[in-house]
């Protein structure tokens, strides 16, 4: 069995056209630093946007989609802002303040957070405070999935547009996105997290 873990970041926000963004940016990873992009569109149909050949292959072994683009994607932060860009997409987002699960992350440490053993523990009280998210699960290809999450903000406004048509105003991720067993958090948010993956 092989172990890969990702280090970072994943943003989680809906919009008023219905459109859910998940967007995950990887500062430490087996693929180097990357940012990919899922969204999955009012219809349902799911895309992922990927920045090349290895995030692809990784990426769509582990979670669904009905469709796949090649494109590269650009992360920028300054301050409390995040942009996010490709040929298609812009989207820029303003977090703030911890959320109140941020805070109790944050008291625990990471070796522990983060630890496979503690997601397992931690699975069934998530499943619970918050709808449709999941610590560990059953991933694509048989492979086992480990969130573990270090800390949590709040994502205050978004701003969002597909293809130069605006998506509208930021609102809570639902209904849940279904790329994998389990979805981004309803509440706008960021969070800090570890992401292990084992492969048979």
């Amino acid at each position: 069995m092989g172990r890969s873990r990702f280090h970072g970041e994943i943003f989680g926000v809906g919009t008023s056209s219905g459109v859910r963004i998940v967007v995950g940016h990887w500062t430490r990873s087996p693929l180097g630093e990357f940012t990919d992009v899922m969204i999955q569109f009012s219809g349902g149909h799911r895309l992922l946007l990927a920045p090349d050949e290895d995030v692809r292959e990784f990426v769509t072994a582990t979670y669904t989609f009905d469709d796949v683009s090649l494109t590269p994607v650009g992360f920028t932060r300054v301050g409390d802002t995040v942009s996010v860009n490709t040929d298609d997409l812009r989207l820029t987002l303003r977090t703030g303040r911890s959320t109140a699960l941020g805070t109790l992350l944050a008291m625990v440490p990471s070796t522990i957070s983060t630890a496979p053993w503690f997601c397992r523990i931690s699975d069934p009280i998530a499943r619970v405070v918050l709808r449709g998210v999941r610590t560990r699960g059953s991933a694509g290809n048989d492979r086992r999935e480990y969130y573990g999450a270090k800390h949590q903000h709040r994502i205050l406004s978004a701003t969002a547009s597909w293809r130069g048509e605006d998506l509208g105003h930021l609102t809570p991720v639902t209904p849940p996105v279904t790329f994998g067993f389990g979805s981004t958090p309803a509440a706008p948010s960021v969070t800090s997290i570890t992401t292990t993956i084992d492969t048979p």
